[in-house]
């Protein structure tokens, strides 16, 4: 059963930066949309950024200028780049992303485990 591994989360100073990579742990035919999320205790889980198959972005009004989301198709991996972070940044961070396993394969919606982003002041 392929999943979605994070990896970069960790415990940073705030003004500092970090960057959240996020790939398939097997094989796959193609990634499509792809996000970030994130989520603190007691909250719903809240869109970060996303990037689609053509490389549009969008991001929460939160983090514009500060987060930057990429991917790299060869490697079947998308980035989050987070500069300039806060404690209000402090959160588990989810990988989203749309994957075929083969060609002729339905497109499924898959989540990572989360990676834990803390942010000293």
């Amino acid at each position: 059963q392929v999943q979605l591994v994070e990896s970069g989360g960790g415990l940073v100073q705030a003004g500092g930066s970090l960057r959240l990579s996020c790939a398939p742990s097997g094989r796959i035919f193609s990634m499509h949309d792809m996000g970030w999320y994130r989520q603190v205790p007691g909250k719903q889980r809240d869109v970060v950024a996303a990037i689609t198959s053509d490389n549009n972005t969008n991001y929460a009004d939160s983090v514009k200028g500060r987060f930057f989301i990429s991917r790299d198709n060869a490697k079947n991996t998308v980035y989050l780049q987070m500069n300039s972070l806060n404690p209000e940044d402090t959160a588990v961070y989810y990988c989203n992303a749309d994957l075929k396993m083969t060609r002729y394969g339905l497109r499924r919606n898959y989540w990572g485990q989360g990676t834990q982003v803390t942010v000293s002041s």
